[in-house]
């Protein structure tokens, strides 16, 4: 039987190869991460964190009409970065003497194309909105300022793209429930989206259901729009509205953004600010699975470019209703090509840190 396998998986490899020969590459990154933290609040007065992660990327063309697309992501880590990630994750099972380890599927996904129809099917991304701060339309996977690196997550579904026209897409989508062990369905969506693009500017409409589950008996609609405009300033103005039922006030549903960014001295200088405002149990509220708990915030930042290897990200990111503050500063510098490296620093500040007030800010220490 042993060999039998082994007959078996030497054939499916000729065959694949002969099939992928033309089409198949390999691609990949590797990011190394130390970090300090000097605690405030009830977090420790000093902790550290250490992080090794490589995301090894396949793809495989079949003749014109298909692509295959797969990514594994290896992750070692330890302190900050080893509590943080297995607390949020399941995969690491993997212990060595001073780090835990873990392998992770990213994306294992097929492609069909056709003249006017394309058809997605697998584990991969289906993003929503043209907001760069806050997202509020990318409800399967809220963006957080707070941490821009964040590696975007995938799920398991379809989607079948129509271009009747060149600047019109027509996207229909659905993706299995949150909860993989759910046998009956619920907590599954389904959706609809157009995008549609003109010279200086782009729409996006989106609907989607989310079938009755524990989290809403009655089901989870959200309906919203993405609109982005470049008139000297680039603009864009994103919403959603999230209902699932009861009587919530009006409002608890709707996320909202409205940013603006500019560029100044040939592009060297770009300028960028985005407000938020956060309804209860809206998209981007840390209760739907979003990173947020007040209402109101704004994004203002500035990148400066020294050179073409260098640059300067300075950014405020504030909490209005608690008065709660993190600047941030990240310093980027390219090494040579396809490799570059990256000092930030981040400090969260609130009313507390400075009175004693005991009033700690959503934005501030822990």
């Amino acid at each position: 039987m042993k060999n039998g396998n082994l007959f078996f998986i030497a054939a499916l490899f000729v065959v694949c190869n002969a099939v992928f020969a033309q089409g198949f590459t390999v691609s990949g990154l590797l990011d190394s991460n130390v970090s300090l933290q000097a605690g405030a609040g009830s977090k420790p007065e000093f902790s550290y964190g250490v992080e090794e992660y490589a995301n090894l990327r396949v793809q495989a063309k079949i003749r014109d009409m298909a692509v295959f697309y797969g990514a594994v992501n290896f992750i070692a880590a330890a302190g900050d970065f080893a509590v943080a990630t297995a607390a949020g994750s399941s995969m690491f099972d993997i212990s060595g003497e001073n780090y835990t380890a873990g392998i992770e599927l990213e994306r294992l996904y097929f492609r069909l194309n056709g003249e006017y129809l394309n058809f997605d099917g697998g584990l991969f991304r289906l993003p929503f909105g043209y907001s760069e701060v806050w997202g509020p339309s990318d409800f399967l996977n809220p963006k957080n300022p707070l941490m821009p690196d964040a590696r975007p997550r995938a799920v398991l579904g379809a989607s079948l793209a129509w271009y009747p026209e060149d600047n019109l897409k027509l996207l229909s989508f659905g993706a299995a429930p949150r909860e993989p062990f759910s046998r009956q369905g619920g907590g599954g969506l389904a959706g609809v989206s157009m995008d549609r693009h003109w010279d200086r500017a782009s729409l996006q409409m989106l609907y989607s259901f989310e079938s009755p589950s524990a989290r809403s008996e009655q089901g989870i609609h959200r309906a919203g729009m993405s609109v982005k405009a470049d008139i000297e300033t680039a603009l864009v103005m994103e919403l959603l509205y999230t209902y699932k039922g009861g009587t919530r006030a009006a409002l608890d549903g709707l996320s909202f953004c409205l940013g603006a960014d500019y560029s100044f001295f040939d592009g060297n200088l770009i300028v960028l600010a985005e407000y938020l405002y956060n309804g209860a149990a809206s998209s981007t509220a840390a209760q739907s699975g979003g990173s947020f708990r007040r209402e109101n915030y704004l994004y203002a930042g500035f990148t400066w470019r020294f050179s073409d290897y260098t640059n300067v990200n300075a950014a405020l990111i504030t909490g209005f209703d608690d008065i709660s503050f993190t600047p941030a500063l990240t310093l980027n510098y390219d090494l040579f090509q396809g490799a570059a490296l990256s000092l930030t620093a981040q400090i969260p500040l609130d009313r507390d840190l400075f009175s004693g007030s005991g009033e700690s800010g959503e934005l501030g220490p822990l």
